[in-house]
């Protein structure tokens, strides 16, 4: 049985200070094995090539920000397990949206990654901001159903926010269903709830075809849905933060992780 799979679900933002916001849209997403990639055979989902759906590897990973090393997707991940001492040797998985007409605008990626024994062993957070940039967090993980992790914000994402603050993730792994929630506070507590939460199909043309007709412009509508709300935000009176250079290691390794409770 193909570990591939296809979530449909929402994604729902809330800003609860110093003003309250709120947000929500209905995206789908691919989960890929990145060794079963070469063998994903889709009439409709084009690998490195364009389709109506489509995922091209040379456009994930930390290499893609550096100008490219030409090493595939999962050896790029596992030199990155391999230089923070983390075990690697397995599965690779991650949770993306796909490109539509080409097109396609992913805030986070997540890559499940896996010791040569099938346990989970860390998870590679990958955040793309508005401004082309991007940057990862990878923290180890217990092999557990719901992985509860921590670190602090490296990377200038939204010019709403600060960067003295820290992260909170909450991770339901992919099986029937995935979730993928984030907190963001700062010294005084919470200020943001970002999360997706979506239920698995079958990646098949007819199960692609039918999210698609559920959500026909999903890429470009995030990319819109973002500035849109940040106008909302701007217009409540927020104050825009100055972009700071981002950081010189394409990844931040945190070395925490623990158990839900």
């Amino acid at each position: 049985m193909t570990a591939c799979g296809l979530y449909t679900g929402l994604v729902s933002h809330r800003r609860v200070r110093p003003r309250e916001h709120r947000l929500a849209y209905k995206v789908f997403m691919l989960l890929i094995d990145l060794d079963e990639l070469p063998g994903l055979k889709l009439k409709t989902l084009g690998i490195g090539r364009f389709n109506l759906f489509g995922f091209d590897p040379r456009k994930f990973g930390p290499d893609s920000t550096e100008g490219g090393s030409g090493q595939p997707l999962k050896a790029q991940i596992e030199a990155t397990l391999a230089d923070a001492g983390i075990a690697h040797g397995g599965p690779i998985r991650m949770l993306a949206m796909p490109q539509i007409l080409g097109r396609v605008f992913n805030p986070l990626t997540v890559y499940f990654c896996h010791a040569a024994d099938g346990a989970l062993s860390a998870i590679l957070y990958e955040v793309n901001n508005t401004f082309g940039e991007r940057h990862s967090y990878l923290i180890p993980a217990p092999n557990a159903a719901l992985v509860r992790q921590t670190c602090a914000k490296a990377f200038y994402v939204s010019p709403f926010m600060d960067m003295d603050l820290s992260y909170a993730f909450r991770i339901l792994r992919p099986e029937e269903q995935v979730m993928v929630a984030v907190d963001v506070d700062d010294a005084q507590g919470r200020l943001l709830t970002a999360s997706f939460a979506g239920e698995r199909r079958e990646l098949t043309d007819g199960n692609l075809l039918r999210a698609w007709l559920s959500h026909p412009w999903m890429s470009l509508g995030v990319v819109v849905a973002i500035h849109w709300e940040a106008l909302f935000i701007w217009l409540k009176g927020e104050k825009v933060r100055v972009r700071p250079p981002k950081p010189s290691r394409a990844v931040t390794v945190a070395p925490q992780a623990k158990l839900a409770a």
